[in-house]
């Protein structure tokens, strides 16, 4: 069975590092598939057990040149620790090359004694090409060893060709005069190049690290000790040692170490990290709690049932990492481009140097030159590679924080297109538990005495609609009696004995066979069956005396949630299992386009399939459980639960507060997260279509400018900030 490891990689810094190291794990034997994801920097790997290992992937990392680590506990404090000192350094680089570059540039372009003088230039220049800029060589030269290019390839070469030209300037003009040219230098170049670029990538690290807020925040909320009891003893211990079973003790204001049961106490909890809902939901003994939300009010004693790796909150955490490390498919055509980028982009440089020094006007040598520095300094793979990472660590982050867990980018990007939603009835669009909407009762009994009869009467039951009419009379705070004889008759109803009394509650069929007559009822059993609620008759000693309306209710928000997908331009359609009228009824009340009545459990995806075949994008929406085939036959598959039942193995989406907006919301997220993408991708690549060309000279022959490569470096530089930044757009519009 394979496995799957998430491997952080540092030294990544375009699209080119991440395909090599892609390639690299594909080419070991045992790894089934690869990920490699430039913006939260890790290696996304499904191996077989046995045949591969981690030694073997942080093998095949080293070899291709850049560095693995294992994943251990506080992962991510490290993980930030190394982003804050990587920021650190690139700042201090930044900060000297900008002290030193400033001066270079006004000595180039004013003539000023003694900073003009090129000497100077020279020395000013130097430890800004080889400590500002040793980033880019060392990155190139590891590259280079694995007879691979990158983006550092491009930089190197392109400062480097610029730097050389003015030490031959500076130290051997002969060469030049002898040639009939007139030497100059450029050392502005070179120098403004460096500092540009690290620029860009100071801007583009603190934009990413803004992009795995969500993930870190969701870390954030794991308590870091509990108050537990052992041995008659209350003591303060760290979280990784509270073990299933003990006794966790809760106090106002506190955050919820585990997952448990409240075995004493009462309480409000803040659940607001697990269902995006302010409100704080009361809790009693029996009530479950989840690690990571907050104790409001009360004071309670929980048992610990689930710990460490096994909380809701942890699962949360692991799907978030394994939606955001994961590959949308509409990023294949950018690793496409990727792969042939770099060396695509030296032969135009080349090509483009041969075409200026031969055909162009003098001084072509120098013309020659600084378009091929151009064309290398323009190219930017980077943005190539940040285009759909960057939005779908903001989407599906931004998801989490509001209680929608995506299972990977690929549902992400197919929920765009979807055109249909199939809606299980039952959880779904009702509560899933009936509850007496009314009660008619004859005129010789009170509809109190009709209610605390058939409570009393039904107390034993085990049927739901007995339940819900033992939970209304508790509710009114009626005395109950205990039944002296009780008999349940399958598929009709309940006889028993009180007080002397023998009662019969049930449907019309069991009334019938009994030989009992409804007709002073039968009027108000009409109006209740064409109401999408089901008649329940309660007869004493064989008369006829009181009818409960029971009923399946609609959720707060279900038809708000219809309107609002139906608003989108989709389609809704109602599974259910009941009969056709109490199908067509609850149609009217909610909206639904269409419905599948008297439909099995076990038929629900032979529904799904059908309209599959109809050509449509189809979404299941169900409880994750008893919806699971149909879950997984749909395209995407959504499930609505809460806490431990939201049964993230058995959907693609998981809405974790039930709440049946949440799809359309979902949905939304994903056109908003796609649109963010295509424009990402659309201006990466427009920018290079555009810019190297213009870079090359091309407009030159019409009239057109030659670009400045320090021009170059700064839209380079820029372009993926750019990306990054229009990413981080999303959180705006997700609110």
């Amino acid at each position: 069975m394979p496995k799957r490891i998430d491997i952080p990689v540092s030294g990544m810094t375009c699209a080119s590092c991440a395909t090599a190291v892609e390639k690299a794990l594909k080419g070991l034997n045992g790894v089934v598939s690869a990920n490699v994801n430039l913006a939260t920097e890790r290696a996304s790997i499904e191996f077989i057990p046995g045949m591969v290992d981690f030694d073997d992937f942080k093998k095949a990392i080293d070899a291709a040149g850049y560095k693995a680590s294992p994943i251990t506990e506080g992962l991510m404090d490290r993980e930030k620790e190394e982003r804050e000192k990587e920021y650190r350094d690139l700042k201090k680089r930044f900060l000297v090359s900008l002290i030193l570059t400033i001066p270079i540039v006004i000595g180039s372009i004013i003539h000023i004694p003694v900073i003009s003088n090129w000497l100077l230039l020279f020395i000013l220049a130097t430890p800004v090409q080889f400590w500002a800029g040793l980033r880019f060589y060392r990155a190139a030269w590891s590259a280079l060893k694995h007879m691979t290019t990158n983006m550092n390839t491009l930089i190197a070469v392109g400062t480097t060709s610029a730097y050389a030209y003015s030490i031959l300037a500076t130290f051997l003009p002969g060469i030049f005069i002898k040639g009939g040219l007139r030497p100059d230098v450029y050392f502005d170049t070179s120098s403004v190049i460096i500092t540009l670029i690290l620029l860009g990538r100071l801007l583009e690290a603190k934009a990413k690290g803004r992009t795995s807020e969500a993930i870190r925040h969701l870390m954030g909320l794991q308590a870091k000790v509990a108050r537990i009891q052992r041995d008659g003893q209350d003591k303060e211990i760290p979280i990784a040692e509270v073990v299933v079973g003990d006794i966790v003790i809760m106090r106002p204001g506190e955050r919820i170490p585990v997952d448990g049961d409240i075995v004493n106490g009462y309480s409000t909890i803040d659940e607001s990290m697990l269902t995006g809902e302010s409100l704080p939901v009361e809790k009693s003994m029996g009530d479950k709690v989840f690690g990571g939300t907050v104790n409001k009010a009360g004071s309670f004693k929980l048992k610990a049932l689930r710990i460490g790796k096994e909380t809701a909150l942890a699962q949360i955490i692991r799907l978030v990492e394994e939606a955001q490390g994961s590959k949308a498919p509409i990023q294949r055509l950018a690793d496409k481009v990727a792969s042939i980028f770099v060396p695509s982009v030296i032969s135009i440089a080349v090509i483009t140097f041969i075409m200026w020094f031969i055909f162009g006007p003098r001084p072509s040598f120098t013309l020659a030159m600084m378009n091929f520095i151009a064309v290398l300094i323009i190219a930017c793979p980077c943005a190539l590679g940040l285009a759909t990472p960057t939005a779908i660590m903001v989407g599906t982050g931004k998801a989490a924080e509001r209680g929608i867990l995506i299972r990977d980018a690929e549902a992400l990007e197919l929920a765009h297109r979807i055109q249909t939603v199939v809606l299980d009835k039952t959880g779904t669009i009702t509560k899933g538990e009936p509850e007496v909407i009314d009660v008619y009762a004859t005129g010789d009994i009170t509809e109190k005495d009709a209610i605390a009869l058939a409570a009393s009467a039904e107390r034993v039951s085990e049927h739901p609609l007995g339940h819900a009419i033992v939970r209304m009379a508790k509710e009114r705070g009626l005395v109950l009696d205990e039944p002296d004889r009780f008999t349940a008759i399958s598929g009709g109803g309940i006889k028993a004995a009180l007080s002397g009394r023998e009662i019969f509650i049930g449907n019309e069929t069991l009334m019938s066979k009994e030989g009992i007559d409804i007709s002073p009822l039968s009027g108000y059993a009409k109006q209740v069956s064409e109401g999408a609620r089901t008649p329940v008759f309660m007869a004493i000693d064989n008369e006829i005396k009181a009818l409960f309306a029971i009923a399946d209710t609609i959720k707060e928000g279900s038809i708000d949630a219809i309107k609002g997908l139906k608003a989108m331009g989709i389609e809704v359609s109602m599974l259910t299992g009941d009969h056709k009228k109490t199908a067509e009824a609850i149609t009217r009340m909610v909206g639904v386009d269409r419905f599948f009545a008297e439909v099995h459990p076990a038929e629900k995806a032979e529904v799904v399939k059908s309209l599959k075949a109809e050509g449509k994008i189809t979404a299941m929406v169900g409880d994750g459980i008893n919806d699971a085939p149909a879950l997984a036959e749909a395209d995407v598959g959504i499930a609505i639960g809460t806490g431990t039942d939201i049964a993230m193995e058995a959907s693609d989406i998981t809405l974790i507060k039930g709440d049946l907006r949440s799809v359309a919301e979902a949905i939304r997220l994903s056109r908003l997260t796609l649109k963010t993408i295509k424009q990402n991708l659309f201006w990466a690549f427009f920018y290079n279509v555009v810019g190297i060309p213009v870079a090359a000279g091309l407009l030159y022959p019409f009239g057109g400018p030659l670009l400045n490569p320090m021009i170059a470096s700064a839209a380079m530089a820029f372009s993926s900030v750019s990306v990054v930044s229009n990413s981080l757009r999303l959180r705006e519009k997700l609110l």
